[in-house]
């Protein structure tokens, strides 16, 4: 009976202590903001957001990789670079709007050895015209 208590409280708190390993891992990296509302913007023109990180932990933060969920959402963030407890860094968001309509992107940060945290960019593209205004030939000569 004693060993099946020995193991049982063994194993609890090798569970409890893997939790809170996680869960100081995962506050190691917080976020200014996880979601960019970029509002209405023209098909064809690339916007770009800057999310701002900070190392809230005690240890160094080292961000692996951050993955888009498309071709159209492109992340940039400094490589192979280790921040050290309160230490910011940014990661620049760019989207090239190429379909009309609203969107939703998702962006995977993935740091210190597969932890993973969400950001999102979102907005509504509208579609530009196919051909410029046409000329205002009343005007021409105005102001000479």
């Amino acid at each position: 009976m004693k060993q099946i208590f020995a193991i049982f409280l063994t194993t609890f708190l090798l569970v409890t202590a893997n939790a809170q390993t996680a869960a100081d891992s995962a506050a190691l990296l917080t976020l200014k903001e996880t979601e960019y509302d970029f509002g209405k913007i023209p098909q064809g023109k690339p916007v770009t957001h800057i999310f701002e990180v900070i190392n809230n932990g005690k240890d160094s933060l080292k961000i692996s990789n951050v993955q888009a969920s498309c071709g159209c959402t492109t992340p940039v963030w400094e490589k192979d670079k280790a921040f050290a407890p309160g230490e910011k860094t940014t990661i620049d968001v760019g989207f090239n709007a190429g379909a009309v309509g609203p969107f939703t992107k998702m962006i995977t940060i993935t740091y210190n050895g597969g932890i993973t945290k969400l950001i999102y960019i979102k907005g509504d593209v509208w579609q530009t015209p196919a051909t410029s205004a046409p000329e205002n030939k009343e005007a021409v000569g105005l102001g000479d």
